[in-house]
């Protein structure tokens, strides 16, 4: 909910000074995207970077090697899992709603 409040705000304040927005990681969860069309409105395109869970391992892992961060290859894979999981069914959502396109 908080998330959805500053990303409501923040867009109403550009309102006119904007011909729209790009929102990089949201939604994340179905329950996210139905929250946004009733507070928020109807995206009229969503983007889905479709790249293999190896690609993601391998770029999480570099950027590791250029950070502080510290996760592992297990921790990344568990994540990468966890993404899969909750955005299937927001991809199929706006699949459905002809929203959606795929970026390779």
């Amino acid at each position: 909910g908080i998330v959805l409040e500053l990303l409501k705000e923040a867009m109403v304040s550009k309102l006119g000074a904007t011909k729209g927005f790009l929102i990089n990681g949201y939604p994340r969860e179905l329950k996210e995207a139905e929250e946004f069309e009733s507070k928020v409105g109807e995206p009229k395109l969503v983007f889905c970077l479709d790249c293999s869970a190896e690609t993601m391992s391998s770029r999480l892992l570099m950027r590791n090697q250029s950070s502080q961060r510290s996760d592992n290859a297990e921790t990344i894979k568990e994540g990468i899992e966890s993404y899969y999981q909750a955005s299937k069914p927001v991809i199929a959502y706006y699949e459905r709603k002809t929203q959606l396109c795929k970026v390779n």
